[in-house]
């Protein structure tokens, strides 16, 4: 069990305790949507491995000589049943996973910036899966508490780290809106490609910098358009087939939006044009993928005509 008194001493506790009770009992119930899920996990949950690796590109969970064949059978099923795999890519007792995201280009430009995690208590906002949680392990956080309101991603991570073992990696059924339980609880953030997906970004900020710690670092990715002006695209409907896009800003505006709510030493540190060799269509994530959400006759533009997607790294603080 976490200890949140302990890890995070300024959390509203009474409300945190709640809301966590709530998130349990729902998901506990036996439905159709979360058994999907809890099944498969609960099926390989007698299985430990002694071989984890964190500090390469596939996070590794295992060998194959340490199961059966049989258990490797059950595992590889399990697997499957957690498709479609957004971010990765992973190695599961030798079952590589390759996701739908090569996670590991996202992780391998934010190293040379990473901000120092030894003991610190970390958030990662929207962390998917955990691939981001386990490639921090390496750099000893004494916490990392991933917000992740998906069941799919919620079960997908605890499936793994039944495996993997590492007790200061977990996972709450929680989203960036919770952040107001936890004021000035963390020293480092990060929120990778979250931002565009809120309805007001200003607010999903403000809440970021109220739950840093005084000192503490913030790491944002988000997509982006081009251009130097300060200003973001508000889609019709969609950008690129995604309905739930709201403001994608340019480089220029992403500062002023992370000026404008309190942080300083804003650092612009990467930005680079999407393509497929960051995000396709595999075996293991078997849908529409970037490719198909371009104009076919100008891959400068989605297919709704919105200038294509670029992709931003800041590194912000609060004073």
């Amino acid at each position: 069990m976490i200890d949140y008194c302990d890890l995070f001493p300024a959390a509203r506790q009474d409300e945190l305790s709640r809301i966590l009770a709530e998130k349990v009992a729902w998901v506990s119930q036996n439905k159709k949507g979360f058994l999907r899920y809890r099944k498969p996990m609960q099926a390989i949950s007698h299985l430990r491995t002694r071989c984890c690796r964190f500090d390469q590109d596939a996070v590794t969970i295992g060998k194959s000589d340490e199961i059966s064949p049989a258990d490797r059978k059950l595992v590889e099923q399990t697997l499957r049943a957690f498709m479609p795999w957004r971010k990765g890519p992973f190695s599961v007792f030798d079952i590589f996973i390759d996701a739908e995201w090569q996670s590991q280009r996202k992780w391998n430009r934010i190293l040379p910036f990473l901000p120092d995690l030894k003991d610190r208590i970390v958030g990662d906002i929207g962390c998917n899966n955990g691939y981001y949680m386990f490639r921090m392990v390496p750099h000893q956080p004494r916490f990392v508490l991933g917000f992740e309101p998906y069941v799919q991603h919620y079960y997908a991570f605890n499936m793994l780290n039944r495996l993997a073992r590492q007790d200061n990696l977990a996972v709450e059924l929680l989203g960036i809106e919770h952040l107001p339980l936890f004021p000035a609880c963390f020293d480092v953030l990060f929120c990778l490609g979250i931002i565009y997906h809120r309805r007001s970004p200003l607010d999903a900020l403000a809440d970021v910098y109220n739950a840093l710690k005084p000192g503490g670092t913030l790491i944002l990715e988000s997509q982006a358009i081009p251009g130097e002006e300060p200003v973001a695209l508000f889609p019709e409907k969609t950008y690129a087939k995604v309905p739930g896009t709201w403001f994608v800003p340019t480089a220029t505006c992403l500062n002023n939006w992370l000026g404008r709510c309190g942080f300083s030493e804003i650092t612009m540190f990467c930005t680079h044009a999407m393509s497929s060799r960051e995000q396709r269509k595999t075996a293991w994530m078997t849908f529409e993928s970037y490719e198909d959400f371009l104009d076919p006759l100008d891959r400068d533009r989605t297919v709704e005509g919105y200038p294509a997607p670029r992709r931003v790294f800041f590194s912000a603080r609060k004073t």
